[in-house]
């Protein structure tokens, strides 16, 4: 037995400041996937995913018990495959920023939420904030806190605009240009990062007015502007805002740039020949890149290994 498949998803603006109300905008990545499976033959991975899920249901049926109106699952199904030896079958790396416990999460909701909102009906703005509601206290077991974005795109597999927190549409980009040289990608650091630190410390920070300050005049803003040049596809002013974004989190958010990456990070805001950004909440896992022109990024880069997202 195998369910549909679930995609990974890149936010390509709006980490952190999602939190604090900023713009953001998601788009699915279908390199990566997932979809539930059932055998009776059980490798490693698979047990280790099927004990997870046993632990997921322990707190589903605790998030059903406390909020009997947001959501209500068919247990008695989910449990039952649980047991017959079902699990999460998939290729996202875990720890990388792309998503991995978002895709689980579309994949429970679509199998055995009962009333579930479907992805073929007129999805209004209170569908979409109702799913990410459910969807956010669904993650939440996974990182103590989740703005349900990951799973809601996963689910939907449609890029996702955030105006803001209460304000949330499926939206359309520009469509790949193949040909193009300009190219969104992924450097791949090596090591796994871990959300719930990254964004204690993160909460931690907030606490001095200074990077508060930070946040709504510089960080923020530059965000904002990101994603409404990449929505219209203004590419000339999307890298002037991109390269003060790269220089605004590698002067305040250092400790969620791996160290070895600080020097390559500075290089790219001097030449000009790239620009990284956090992919998700930093710490490890994927660094994202913007390039005008991918040949010059990719021998900059070259002892990196570096994946192309998208193209313009």
């Amino acid at each position: 037995m195998k369910g549909p498949l679930f995609y990974s998803k890149i936010l390509l603006f709006g980490e952190y400041g999602i939190i604090k109300d900023s713009k953001g905008l998601s788009i699915p990545y279908n390199f990566f996937k997932g979809a539930l499976k059932t055998d009776d033959n059980l490798s490693e991975k698979a047990r280790k995913s099927n004990q997870g899920l046993r632990e997921f249901v322990g707190y589903l049926e605790m998030v059903h018990k406390n909020s009997p109106n947001l959501v209500s699952f068919d247990f008695e199904s989910l449990k039952g495959d649980i047991e017959s030896g079902m699990y999460f079958d998939s290729s996202i790396p875990q720890g990388y920023g792309v998503g991995s416990s978002g895709a689980l999460v579309a994949a429970i909701y679509d199998k055995y939420a009962n009333d579930k909102i479907t992805i073929l009906e007129n999805l209004t703005r209170e569908k979409l904030l109702r799913l990410k509601r459910i969807f956010g206290k669904m993650e939440s077991f996974f990182h103590g806190k989740s703005s349900g974005l990951d799973p809601l795109n996963s689910y939907l597999s449609l890029p996702i605009l955030i105006n803001s927190k209460e304000d949330i549409e499926s939206t359309s980009i520009p469509s790949q240009n193949l040909d193009g040289k300009g190219a969104v990608f992924l450097l791949d650091s090596g090591s796994t990062g871990e959300t719930a630190p990254m964004v204690q410390l993160f909460m931690e920070k907030m606490k001095h007015e200074g990077f508060r300050n930070m946040l709504k005049d510089q960080f923020i803003k530059h965000t904002d502007a990101c994603v409404e040049d990449f929505v219209n596809g203004n590419v000339k002013s999307l890298f002037g805002n991109l390269k003060q974004l790269s220089h605004v989190v590698l002067d305040n958010f250092k400790p969620m740039i791996p160290t070895k990456f600080h020097k390559l990070w500075q290089k790219g805001i001097e030449t000009n020949d790239y620009y990284l950004k956090l992919c998700g909440s930093g710490g490890g896992g994927y660094i994202l890149g913007f390039t005008q022109d991918i040949d010059k990024a990719k021998k900059a880069l070259k002892d990196y290994n570096l994946e192309v997202v998208y193209n313009f």
